[in-house]
């Protein structure tokens, strides 16, 4: 499978089913890189890896492996090995482990630059977050405005900028506001703009969000906590598509496409009367229900893998895996703050780890105790 994936992408491959013929192989064919599973019939891979890196020490090696084999993972980066990926093997992420080792340094540093990016996620695999991808394809080209809907800490803003990104306007801004910490006296001339003297304090003009992100997306983050006046500001902006700035005669048009999140009923909130129930209606035009890490547990490793690389680099350490029992502990765990709560502990993690795999030890109180 993965030959045939790899050779689409532009790669020459060639296969071997154990280490002897591996051997055999590399005599007549010296490749860039070596994807190598641990376990093999005749021999490890580790014992493989030993060998070729003496007499061919300019390979690059990818190890693949189980979790439960992360030690003799740990043992193969010490050996040499560039890197390894664990199964079930996910092609995208392996290519770009094999796009990195094989970049240049002036593109390792762009590779860099963008994983540094805090909202870099990976994709979960189970079949919940499958399903949260596929609305994402099916809504981003049009100009629904979407909701979307989730605990706090599932990633609401991340599916926003997918959201974004996969839309024709993905060249214009994406504006994310939180309107949970607005100052509800300056909300109407953060979302419209104001013109200079209009108010105390107004020393300049000022655009507003929505000319911000003129031709673009506008995130609203916590919208149930908008105030009555605005949100009826807000649904006359999006049937009109003009905005006032506050102080302002004339209205300007604007060209926004309007996502949407909150972690509260809304349903219940416009049966208490607390959000208009036309207004909701307005920015509820395709709904996306993201789920609790809890209900995907099978990604648990995946997001904590991908997060230990992250703060590898971010905080400059060289930090390899985790041992059996923090993986049973981090996998058996209920994640109230999703997948926001599982960052902060993985970084907590490997800033205070004394050796390159994390233990049980370092894991905080509430995990250990549950």
């Amino acid at each position: 499978m993965l030959k045939t994936w790899l050779s689409k992408k532009g790669y020459e491959i060639q296969t071997a089913i154990n280490v002897s013929a591996a051997k055999k192989g590399l005599e007549q064919f010296v490749p860039d890189l070596v994807i190598s599973d641990l376990r093999l019939p005749d021999d490890s891979g580790l014992s493989f890896l030993k060998w070729a890196k003496q007499s061919y020490p300019d390979i690059v090696f990818i190890m693949m492996t189980s979790y439960a084999d992360i030690q003799t993972a740990v043992d193969a980066i010490k050996s040499g090995a560039y890197d390894y990926v664990s199964k079930p093997v996910n092609p995208e992420e392996l290519l770009k482990k094999i796009q990195t080792a094989s970049a240049p340094k002036a593109t390792k540093e762009q590779v860099k630059t963008k994983n540094n990016n805090p909202d870099a996620y990976i994709k979960g695999r189970s079949k919940e977050y499958k399903k949260v991808y596929d609305y994402v394809d099916l809504v981003a080209p049009t100009l629904l405005s979407v909701f979307i809907e989730g605990d706090s800490g599932v990633g609401k803003e991340h599916i926003a900028r997918m959201i974004h990104e996969k839309s024709k306007r993905a060249r214009a801004p994406f504006i994310p506001v939180d309107c949970g910490v607005m100052n509800r006296e300056l909300s109407a001339s953060d979302f419209f703009g104001h013109i200079k003297g209009s108010f105390t304090g107004a020393i300049n003009n000022k655009k507003g969000y929505f000319e911000e992100a003129n031709e673009g997306t506008l995130f609203l983050d916590e919208i149930g906590n908008l105030s009555p006046d605005v949100q009826m500001q807000l649904l006359r902006t999006l049937q009109e598509k003009k905005v006032k700035p506050v102080g302002a005669n004339k209205e300007i048009d604007v060209d926004v496409r309007i996502v949407v999140a909150t972690n509260e009923d809304m349903e219940q909130a416009v049966s208490s009367g607390r959000f208009r129930r036309d207004l909701y209606h307005r920015i509820n035009e395709f709904h996306i229900h993201i789920p609790t890490l809890k209900e995907c547990k099978d990604d648990i490793m995946l997001f904590a893998r991908h997060f230990l690389d992250q703060a590898n680099r971010e905080i400059n350490k060289k930090v390899i895996g985790f041992d059996e029992e923090t993986l049973r502990m981090l996998q058996s765990y209920h994640w109230p703050g999703n997948i926001r709560e599982l960052r902060n502990v993985i970084f907590r993690m490997v800033l205070v780890a004394p050796t390159d795999t994390l233990t049980k030890d370092l894991l905080p109180d509430s995990i250990c105790i549950e």
